[in-house]
């Protein structure tokens, strides 16, 4: 029970940085991308943390 609640909590802060990250900081991507990339952290909020991070930080 409390691992879940910490695994929400994860998965809630990732999508949130992701959503952060995409509209405060990614002004050159254009709409389609961050629609995409938003539908995404939704879904998989872990999962797309990670993968955003390897393809659009460490560019």
């Amino acid at each position: 029970m409390v691992y879940n609640t910490i695994l929400g909590l994860v998965g809630l802060v990732c999508a949130i940085w992701v959503i952060y990250d995409l509209f405060a900081k990614q002004k050159a991507m254009t709409t389609g991308k961050k629609v995409v990339w938003l539908i995404f952290a939704l879904l998989f909020s872990i999962i797309t943390a990670i993968v955003y991070y390897f393809v659009v930080k460490k560019k």
